[in-house]
């Protein structure tokens, strides 16, 4: 029950994704009339504060309760949102959204560490693709209603859009609190933070994080698949498709809810079928999937009758990979980190891939500014391929921990006792001594 109102939650949170980010850069250039370098910096201060909330948040979920974590940081993207309902001048919208940022992005790690205490190691994968279909369904509800009440022609065109996000985030935060009422106080010792983790700087946290060579790896991998897709969704891959395939607006939009469609429907059904396998054979898969998915946008410049087809069928294909990433890279981060860092380790990731998707827009813009559309092509194709080689690395790293480890245990043979290892599906087996 926790987790499903986890996962509700998750999902109305969402709301205030859908409602305010797709159309605040045309109310803040054109609606407000602060122009196009206020409407960037506010796009760029929403991610600032997300990358400056990952692994502040990571590490108050390891030291601190994570429900009073998340429930707070809801609040706080609450109140940014709200702010910008009284924002009458650009410095006030920039702050705003920085605020709106911080606590969007500071709820993300807590949330996934209450996910690893609420779930059992099998369910895992289970409760994060359910969190991850419910998040995309929340972000599509919410554009989709938004479209139908903001008009950006007025100064309040937004009102609704504002105060339905706000609401969204204090919804979010009410189910996180009643559903952490009477959870049990008990942390698995993989999870809990020691006396010795809750001391250790920043940097000496960071340094256990990667002195750990498959999360290496994994860092690797992760940086790869959001660069891959995630950080030209909303800008590179439409402005491709305009100014290239020369698509009709209403392409881009449809490929949007292809996209989201395809996740709802296949979720369930990859989980299933995936559920015993190797977690870096499934990201070497997601990494084939996207290079595919950019061989396909590839041949759309030569196909022009068809090129608004190829773009969205294109975003159906990077859906599947979806549909096998986001189960499986929490729990394996979660699994490979350092004992009682775990909030930290998803904090840390989370910050490094908010880093990199906030640059890729900027490589894409300059690329297809200049008219280098195949070096745009060309670039997200070798990535999509590193993270594959990624993915295959950490497959060997992944099976050289499992060695290391039952090494001792052979050692010990006879003795009753047994310890817990990471096996390479991102759950906690046990394993004998003796075995």
């Amino acid at each position: 029950m926790r987790t499903k109102l986890l996962i509700l939650a998750s999902s109305i949170g969402m709301l205030g994704w859908g409602t305010v980010l797709p159309y605040q850069y045309a109310y803040a250039a054109n609606t407000r009339g602060w122009g196009a370098l206020a409407a960037a910096l506010a796009s760029t201060l929403f991610s600032v504060g997300a990358l400056v909330a990952a692994p502040f948040a990571g590490r108050l979920s390891d030291r601190f309760n994570p429900v009073a974590v998340a429930v707070v940081a809801k609040l706080l993207a609450a109140l940014g949102v709200g702010g910008l309902i009284w924002a009458q001048s650009a410095p006030a919208f920039l702050v705003g959204m920085f605020v709106f940022g911080f606590g969007l992005t500071a709820a993300g790690p807590a949330a996934s560490v209450l996910v690893l205490r609420w779930a059992g190691s099998d369910d895992r994968r289970k409760v994060f693709a359910y969190k991850f279909t419910a998040e995309a369904i929340g972000m599509a509800v919410g554009a989709f209603v938004a479209g139908q009440f903001v008009d950006l022609s007025r100064t309040d065109g937004m009102t609704f859009a504002f105060i339905a996000a706000g609401a969204g985030f204090a919804i979010s935060a009410v189910l996180i609190h009643v559903a952490g009422i009477g959870a049990p106080s008990e942390v698995a010792p993989d999870l809990a933070a020691g006396e010795a983790e809750t001391r250790l700087s920043t940097m000496d946290a960071l340094r256990r994080i990667f002195a750990v060579p498959a999360l290496r790896w994994t860092a690797v991998v992760a940086v790869a698949l959001a660069l891959g897709f995630y950080a030209q969704f909303e800008s590179g891959l439409p402005a491709y498709a305009l100014t290239v395939l020369d698509v009709d607006e209403s392409a881009i939009g449809l490929a949007a809810a292809v996209n989201c469609v395809v996740i709802v429907v296949l979720q369930v059904v990859v989980v299933r079928l995936t559920a015993r396998r190797n977690a870096a054979s499934l990201l070497m898969v997601v990494g084939a999937i996207w290079t595919l998915s950019w061989i396909v946008l590839s041949v759309a410049q030569l196909t022009p009758e068809v090129a608004s087809a190829l773009f969205v069928t294109t975003f159906g294909i990077f859906a599947v990979g979806e549909t096998m990433y986001a189960p499986v890279l929490n729990p394996l981060t979660a699994t490979l980190a350092p004992r009682g860092l775990v909030g930290t380790t998803l904090g840390t990731f989370t910050a490094i891939q908010t880093t990199f998707s906030a640059v890729g827009p900027l490589v894409a813009g300059a690329l297809l500014g200049m008219g280098l559309a195949n070096g745009f092509l060309a670039l997200h194709l070798v990535i999509s391929l590193v993270a594959v080689y990624g993915a295959w690395r950490l497959r060997a790293a992944l099976h050289t921990r499992r060695a290391e480890e039952r090494r001792p245990a052979a050692d010990l043979a006879g003795t009753s006792t047994s310890t817990s290892t990471a096996d390479s599906t991102g759950t906690l087996t046990p394993v004998p001594v003796n075995a």
